[in-house]
């Protein structure tokens, strides 16, 4: 505070408080903005590869759209292929074998919910073989073969959706939509996290007492990762492992990036550098719990240059939580499962630091500074606080294959089409090449390739 203030101590936490009053929350709730329009009568055959938790749950929301039938499930675990069936009634064909699905021609579409090292091969063969894709992210276990399914969603003229649900949420194109408009002045950082406490939100997932060489295709599992001897932590584990996932940047971190990148409208940053460590959860993983990013983004026709700071905690003793905080010179924005803007304008008075002046140039100074600012004040102004929040029914993953089948029948393009993708899980697994390798690397957003960072 400035020495031109005359606020106390004390007064300045009455004035605190005061400022912490007035800025209750004016909530307004967001329209539903539906997704694109399914035409009722147009069935799509839809088939999931890979049906562990979040194969699971993509399947159950595809099936909320009209018209969209499940006619078959590939899964490398016998139990899960029982359960398909539990789930999803007897009609539905089950299989170990990915190619199966894809030579079925009442197959339209495939949900690819695997393991990460498995993402592109499958991808690309259900491309030649005339599916529409929608991938889990990351799209990539390697940002060089992102490269493949590019090509391959040119030549099939097929759509591609990368499983990133919030670029269809309603809460993120309000965000898009108030920082496009000015609601906190120019963009100059972000802050991004995800904080999780839990065994289960750090990958524990449970293991079946029936997991053995008979019920589980591990050979078959392993594709192009190293050979070795059956091990279930390694199958239902597998994002532990640097050998089928991609740790925390890829889990993670990609969602933050494709909400920064759908929000700001950027193609991704130019230099990625990262930190972290295995400091909880020492388990045999051997990828790290703590993730730290720092990314630069350049200057844009759509934004100015701004940094990005990344991290992710699987020990986080507060709880759980998640979000993005976009920093600018007229306020902050922060996006979660809604969007609060806080403003606090700046005083029209700069206020004053003269205490070190002889007494003489005080005075000067002073006279000089009230001619300027006869009428103003420099104390702290309230602080004006605006939430958005979406119906309270709302789910964005629902949402999200509503616009991946809306573009099936009508084949419009995807937002987060393959070179989305690409642009959000290419900086993402370019941490962890950071990491290992102690050092930063630079991105080109445009060509989507890496490099590491000259001196």
């Amino acid at each position: 505070m400035s020495s031109g203030s005359k606020t106390s101590r004390r007064e300045f936490l009455k004035l605190a408080t005061a400022t912490t009053v007035a800025s209750a929350s004016n909530v307004r709730f967001l329209d539903a903005q539906e997704a694109q329009t399914v035409q009722p009568g147009e069935r799509v055959g839809l088939a999931t590869i890979g049906l562990g938790g979040q194969g699971t749950s993509d399947t159950k929301a595809a099936l909320k759209t009209s018209g969209v039938e499940l006619v078959a499930v590939a899964d490398l675990y016998d139990g899960r292929l029982a359960r398909a069936k539990e789930t999803f009634g007897d009609k539905v064909v089950t299989t170990r074998e990915y190619k199966e699905v894809l030579a079925r021609p009442d197959v339209d579409a495939v949900i690819i919910a695997t393991s990460d090292h498995w993402h592109v091969p499958i991808a690309v063969e259900a491309l030649a073989a005339g599916k529409h894709v929608y991938c889990e992210k990351p799209m990539v276990q390697h940002w060089e073969e992102g490269h493949q399914i590019i090509e391959a969603q040119k030549k099939s003229s097929r759509i591609v959706q990368v499983g990133s649900q919030r670029v269809s949420s309603v809460v993120y194109l309000k965000a898009r939509d108030l920082l496009a408009g000015g609601a906190i002045g120019e963009l100059n950082m972000i802050d991004a996290w995800w904080s999780r406490n839990s065994a289960i939100g750090a990958w524990q997932y449970s293991i079946p007492p029936d997991a053995s060489p008979a019920t589980v295709d591990w050979e078959r599992y392993l594709g192009r990762a190293p050979r070795r001897p059956f091990d279930p932590l390694r199958f239902f584990r597998w994002r532990n492992y640097q050998d089928y996932g991609t740790g925390v940047a890829g889990d993670l971190f990609v969602h933050l990036f494709s909400g920064v990148h759908v929000i700001t409208g950027s193609l991704g940053p130019t230099r990625v550098m990262s930190t972290g460590g295995l400091r909880f959860w020492k388990d045999g993983r051997d990828v790290p719990d703590v993730m730290l990013g720092l990314f630069d983004y350049p200057k844009t026709d759509r934004h100015p240059a701004f940094n990005l700071a990344l991290r992710v905690n699987f020990a986080e003793g507060g709880g759980d939580n998640s979000g993005l905080r976009f920093v600018g010179s007229e306020g902050v924005m922060t996006v979660s499962n809604e969007v609060t803007l806080s403003k606090q304008a700046r005083p029209r008075e700069p206020g004053y630091t003269i205490d070190t002046f002889p007494k003489a140039t005080q005075e000067q100074f002073l006279k000089e500074y009230r001619a300027k600012y006869p009428d103003s004040s420099a104390e702290l102004l309230p602080l004006e606080v605006e939430t958005y929040r979406p119906p309270r029914e709302y789910n964005d993953t629902e949402h999200h294959f509503r616009n991946f089948f809306a573009s099936i029948r009508s084949r419009a393009p995807m937002v987060e089409d393959a070179v989305f993708g690409l642009r959000a899980a290419g900086p993402a697994v370019v941490c962890n090449l950071s990491y290992f390798e102690g050092r930063p690397y630079v991105w080109d957003p445009e060509t989507m390739k890496a490099m590491p960072a000259r001196g």
